[in-house]
This record gives C-alpha cells, sequence and structure tokens, in this order.
C-alpha cells in the first residue's frame, strides 16, 4: 500500500445528499482519471430513484473490478454502496 493513499473513513449514515455528494465527487476523480466510461456512468445520480443508484453504482464497481489502479475509487463508491439502504 502506497504511502499516499488516503485512509477511507467508513461513513454509515449519508442521506440522500451525501450519497450524491460522494457520487458527484467520484464521477469528478473519473474524469480527471481519463475514465470518461466510469464518469458516464454516474452521470444522472441527481435525484434518481434509489434503484437506478443501486445499478449505476453496481455497474460502476463491475467495471472497475479489473482495474486494481483505481481501487480508491472502488473504495468510495462500496461507501455508496453501503448507505443506499438508507434512502427511503
Amino acid at each position: 500500500m502506497s504511502m499516499h493513499e488516503k485512509t477511507l473513513k467508513l461513513v454509515t449514515n449519508l442521506d440522500r445528499a451525501g450519497i450524491e455528494e460522494r457520487l458527484g465527487q467520484i464521477r469528478a476523480a473519473a474524469q480527471s482519471a481519463n475514465l470518461g466510461d466510469l464518469a458516464q456512468m454516474l452521470a444522472g445520480s441527481e435525484g434518481a430513484p434509489r434503484a437506478q443508484l443501486e445499478q449505476k453504482v453496481r455497474s460502476a464497481l463491475k467495471w472497475l473490478a479489473d482495474k486494481s489502479e483505481h481501487k480508491g475509487l472502488a473504495a468510495q463508491l462500496e461507501l455508496v454502496e453501503i448507505n443506499l439502504p438508507n434512502l427511503k
């Protein structure tokens, strides 16, 4: 593990605004890393129904599964996935 990697704080109480904010940050990071496909998968998350958000996050995680160089993005998506049940 690189000393430049950040430790991910496990947060399990994100509300919709927090989830959407995290997804926006992940989308921006994906764009910065030239991962346009990933950024596109997460587009349109704002205001989306829970089922649609679940599908977007799962698809993004599946896409990242064999890209170990982007495990930080995968960890952020996993954090969002943990919080999806908080959506009503």
